[in-house]
């Protein structure tokens, strides 16, 4: 990690665990954090701006792409193709902004093994009861979805190594006083100063 750099925070979790919200709240609080903004091929939405939602891209530019390793982490949603551009990312933490992402376990995996430096945030409720009482809250769920979602959510808590940290969101003001104080502390940490540190001894 350079000297005055950023941090790449990853915020993940299993879906109904809050860490979208976390995600929105600790970019809101922190006026020196940019949000990754991915590649899609999808078409825009209504409301939707390029290079602030997301960069549009047509299926053969974003295939270039990947040729060329451009991406900090990529995945197929059904029939489009999503990417984190890593240019646009390493520029933001050269500036010294911090950089977080809200996305899945593969994507975490994905940008760990290119960037050691990123810190993985692992969101959970209390309880997989919570997480179920949270997710039949959203009424959007049949029975077959929630039991799929509860056997993704194990699976993917049963994948938590691959993280630094786990936040449990009991309620979304201490997860969100929880994760800013992880990267409170990770600004703080010795191996983050060094430069610092040395330019007061000498």
């Amino acid at each position: 990690m350079k000297e005055n750099s950023g941090l790449l925070i990853i915020i993940s979790g299993p879906s109904g665990a809050g860490k979208g919200t976390i995600y929105e709240r600790v970019l809101t609080a922190s006026p020196n954090m940019r949000r990754s903004v991915s590649v899609t091929t999808r078409d825009p939405r209504q409301g939707e701006k390029e290079g602030i939602h997301y960069f549009f891209k047509n299926k053969d530019e974003f295939k270039k792409m990947l040729k060329e390793n451009a991406f900090l982490e990529h995945a197929t949603v059904y029939t489009n193709y999503y990417g984190t551009p890593q240019k646009e990312v390493f520029e933001n933490l050269e500036k010294g902004h911090d950089v977080i992402f809200d996305i899945d376990i593969e994507g975490a995996r994905q940008i760990k093994s290119k960037y050691k430096d990123a810190i993985g945030i692992f969101v959970m409720p209390p309880s997989f009861e919570i997480l179920r009482e949270r997710l039949v809250n959203r009424k959007t769920e049949t029975e077959e979805s929630l039991l799929r979602r509860i056997g993704s959510a194990k699976s993917e808590l049963a994948q938590h190594e691959l993280f630094d940290y786990i936040v449990f969101n009991d309620t979304i003001e201490r997860a969100v006083e929880d994760t800013m104080n992880i990267i409170s502390a990770e600004k703080n940490k010795i191996s983050f100063n060094k430069e610092k540190i040395k330019k007061l001894l000498n």
